[in-house]
């Protein structure tokens, strides 16, 4: 398996926006939006300028498999949180959501030089909240109803990882490292 995360070009946004309004997905996500492709236009322009986002396409094996991101980046508290998912269901993998988070820590903890992670979960997405403990992230706290979706409330789980977390564990964990700036042509 050869994943990389690449930008994002205009020739994904309508598969990003699949992606993106497919129940699977966004039973896990705090909207269930109703996209149009001149929107996400506007979209990809906002993100490409944004100094407190950055998206990426995750790619495997040549093929598109997804989407991971760093939002809420604040360079003066060195903190920022993130999130991913994988639309292409035959990609979804163990192995790659390990690659992916260690390679996001190692990102923005070696590279950046952020003190810490903060992950939001659906606390009833349990296989993902354990994902994120095995990785090394800790429980911060759990929050009853705090997202509200189609009239139903949902309880969050806040999980957390640290440099000195990451540090004292970095060395001991092995998965594919995943760079966070390959650049691709865009298509004509």
């Amino acid at each position: 398996m050869v994943t990389i995360l690449r930008e994002i070009r205009e020739d994904d946004l309508l598969m990003i926006m699949n992606w993106r309004m497919d129940p699977d997905i966004t039973k896990f996500m705090s909207t269930d939006p109703k996209l149009t492709l001149e929107g996400q236009k506007k979209w990809l322009e906002k993100i490409r300028t944004s100094d407190t986002s950055l998206y990426r396409v995750v790619v495997v094996d040549d093929k598109p498999a997804g989407v991971i991101n760093l939002a809420e980046m604040d360079y003066d508290k060195k903190t920022t949180s993130w999130g991913y998912y994988i639309g292409e269901k035959s990609l979804r993998s163990l192995k790659l959501a390990i690659s992916l988070e260690l390679s996001l820590y190692e990102y923005v903890f070696d590279v950046l030089g952020f003190d810490e992670i903060q992950t939001p979960v659906f606390s009833m997405n349990d296989g993902v909240v354990k994902l994120h403990v095995a990785c090394g992230e800790e429980i911060v706290e759990e929050v009853k109803g705090e997202v509200e979706k189609n009239g139903v409330k949902y309880d969050m789980t806040h999980l957390r990882m640290t440099k000195a977390k990451w540090d004292s564990i970095k060395d001991n964990k092995k998965f594919e490292h995943i760079r966070w700036f390959e650049k691709v042509e865009e298509k004509k």
